[in-house]
């Protein structure tokens, strides 16, 4: 556990990019919601760092392929480094299958076994503890396992700033961001329109979910490559640190 102020434990890296934002828009974004939707693997930690998810995607094309099922993957999907790449693939080709089944509780083993060496986003800890002080309340929606989204907040202390509004990947996977269920599920939970909430992503596909569901989007960028398709999926505002956040918030 952590204070306010200090994370003891190894952080995400920051990085100085020039990803530049407009102040103003960006404090209009910050003061003014009641509920704020958090995407999980990017905000709020690099589910990942210490995990690879290179290789949890091979070990899922491998279990297709002990299974004489590989070609179910293109050439491109059976090379990704994403592991949730695998599993929607397989989903469109064979929609609500046993397999599909067996392979969603794959990928929530190893995003379990993930969790403890997660290296939280810098300033992550201390945002979310200060945004639920001042009185704002907090929600994930991720299309990772709310399994693992709880472990992981747990650990951190965090989980009482959530806790119950967790709201994560189910067996309908074609209800994985873009879609906006999640987002909704989170909104309809917290009695909240969506104009007052925020939604903090850092993919095209948080982006185009917060636009479905009508909610204001702010992407969080860890590089200028990132931040541009940020920015090609509809984000007006992205950053690439949490710490103005953390300022504002404060302020």
């Amino acid at each position: 556990m952590t204070s306010d102020t200090a994370q003891t434990e190894p952080v995400a890296k920051e990085t100085v990019y020039d990803i530049a934002y407009d102040t103003e828009e960006l404090r209009n974004l910050i003061t003014r919601p009641r509920v704020v939707l958090w995407d999980f693997d990017g905000p709020v930690c690099r589910l990942f760092a210490g995990y690879p998810a290179r290789d949890v995607a091979a070990d899922l094309v491998g279990w297709l392929a002990g299974r004489g099922l590989r070609d179910l993957l293109t050439d491109e999907e059976q090379e990704t480094y994403d592991p949730q790449v695998v599993l929607r693939a397989v989903d469109r080709r064979h929609p609500g299958s046993d397999l599909v089944t067996e392979l969603e509780e794959r990928l929530t083993r190893h995003e379990l076994n993930a969790a403890p060496s997660a290296w939280p986003t810098a300033y992550a800890d201390p945002l979310i503890r200060t945004w639920t002080a001042v009185g704002a309340r907090l929600a994930v929606a991720t299309n990772n396992s709310a399994t693992v989204v709880r472990a992981y907040l747990e650990g951190r202390g965090l989980l009482s700033c959530f806790d119950p509004h967790l709201y994560g990947r189910t067996q309908d996977l074609h209800r994985l961001k873009p879609h906006p269920h999640c987002l909704n599920q989170a909104l309809s939970a917290l009695d909240t329109a969506p104009e007052d909430a925020l939604m903090i992503g850092d993919a095209p596909s948080d982006c185009e979910a917060a636009a479905q569901a009508r909610v204001p989007f702010l992407g969080f960028a860890r590089n200028d490559r990132k931040a541009e398709l940020l920015r090609r999926a509809g984000a007006h505002t992205v950053v690439d640190s949490l710490q103005p956040l953390l300022s504002l918030v404060h302020g």
